[in-house]
């Protein structure tokens, strides 16, 4: 697991991509830690960040979409105030970064990687296919990936997953449904596998329940609020069969078969 060094540092938005309806923001990170795919930074804007009374918002949690020997790059969509000031930084702008956190996905033990994502959920997933091309001749193929988007403007972020499958809630990009409908057609089609999954609750609690039926491995990244990264502030605990976690130190990425639910009160989605 790469640790995060000890308080926030300030970096510099070195690009900021519109992609439909989200934003790929691209900050320089030269001498920071090489995180681990699943792991993730807590953000907050040098300037303006805070409400018009004056009082700063908290930072936001963000899992890295792609790691370079300079740069990070995390994918948002603008949906609250703090999302919404994020999308709006410019090359040079500054953010305060802490990070890398918590504990990321591990290789799959045997079978096929399969990567479910769903909206901004896909973040994690492409700096995991990317690690995973290193790996796969050691497993059962390349990984197959999965993602599902509201509509054909989300689905642009499909833009950087070369050859994947693709499913919009309104039919306008790919399958007409849910991006788990796919998922269960390549189970059918295979379940020699490992789930990989990354979205909204009630994405994530599919996932979950078709891998419980097919009995298929599954590593979930969950979200839930997040207000420190560091586990102190409690409020990011879910339920497990074996207790409660914090995502932000025993998580996000948490095995499938430890849960009863993956429905996370209160997460972001």
């Amino acid at each position: 697991m790469t640790l995060a060094p000890f308080g926030r540092r300030l970096l510099r938005v070195t690009k900021n991509e519109q992609l439909g309806a989200y934003n790929m923001i691209w900050v320089g990170d030269p001498d920071g830690p090489e995180p681990e795919p699943g792991q993730f930074y807590m953000l907050a804007a040098e300037r303006e960040w805070g409400g018009d009374d004056g009082r700063p918002y908290l930072p936001r949690a963000f899992s890295f979409a792609r790691a370079t020997d300079s740069a990070l790059a995390f994918l948002l969509e603008a949906i609250g105030p703090g999302t919404e000031r994020l999308s709006r930084l410019e090359a040079h702008d500054g953010v305060w970064v802490t990070g890398p956190l918590g504990i990321g996905f591990s290789a799959p033990e045997s079978g096929r990687p399969l990567l479910v994502g769903g909206g901004i959920g896909a973040a994690p997933l492409l700096c995991w296919r990317d690690a995973l091309g290193g790996l796969t001749p050691s497993v059962a193929g390349p990984p197959t990936t999965l993602l599902g988007f509201r509509s054909a403007q989300h689905a642009e972020a499909a833009r950087y997953f070369h050859g994947a499958q693709i499913a919009t809630d309104d039919g306008s990009v790919g399958h007409h449904g849910f991006v788990t409908e796919l998922l269960r057609q390549e189970l059918d089609d295979d379940d020699d596998a490992t789930i990989y999954a990354c979205g909204p609750p009630p994405m994530l609690e599919a996932v979950r329940a078709l891998a419980a039926e097919r009995d298929v491995p599954a590593q979930l990244a969950m979200e839930s609020g997040m207000a420190c990264g560091f586990g102190a502030c409690m409020g990011c605990v879910v339920q497990t069969k074996n207790g409660y976690v914090r995502l932000c130190v025993d998580g996000p990425v948490v095995d499938a078969a430890d849960l009863d639910t993956a429905w996370v009160p209160g997460a972001p989605h």
